[in-house]
């Protein structure tokens, strides 16, 4: 792509200057992706959200990995550890609503994406490491957490909220 074909968007994110033309059936799959993780975002963070004895203190305390400590020491924090308790329930929440919708999902799915890291980073998937709490699997390195943070990559790359979603209104009403 020519550098001058990039063109930046009035949230300041950079565009394609060229159309992308997708088939029915990619259309229907990138919906599909931004939705489903929309669903599995949107759901853990209510579940946090309406439950008042949720914390994420146990969690962090079982952090693992080059900055476990960080993690610990978030969670020993009390102030600190509330206020990541609110921002990862409401975070979750709101990331998913908004994909699920698809109204700002390119920011939704920047949003996610720095969450899944923090998740990641906090809960690696290295050789050595053991939890307290058991995983879906045996993985090497490669774990859901990260391929869902990598779909959300294809979701920010080919966004499709412009053509179904309410930014498709949301834009219409803006040039009027």
């Amino acid at each position: 792509m020519a550098p001058n074909s990039l063109k930046t968007d009035k949230f300041g994110l950079q565009i394609s200057a060229q159309i992308m033309e997708y088939s029915k059936s990619e259309v229907l799959a990138l919906v599909l992706l931004r939705m489903a993780i929309g669903w599995h975002f949107f759901y853990e963070g209510m579940v946090k959200v309406l439950n008042p004895l949720w914390t994420s203190k146990a969690y962090l305390m079982d952090s693992g990995g080059f900055l476990k400590e960080f993690f610990i020491w978030l969670a020993q924090n009390s102030t600190l550890q509330s206020a990541a308790d609110v921002l990862n329930a409401w975070g979750l929440t709101l990331i998913g609503f908004s994909l699920i919708i698809g109204l700002f999902s390119r920011y939704a799915a920047l949003a996610g994406m720095a969450l899944l890291g923090l998740y990641y980073l906090s809960h690696p998937a290295f050789p050595g490491i053991e939890y307290l709490f058991p995983s879906d699997g045996s993985y090497f390195i490669i774990n859901k957490t990260l391929v869902e943070l990598f779909a959300l990559y294809v979701i920010f790359t080919f966004p499709t909220d412009h053509l179904i979603g309410l930014e498709r209104f949301w834009k219409k009403n803006l040039k009027q």
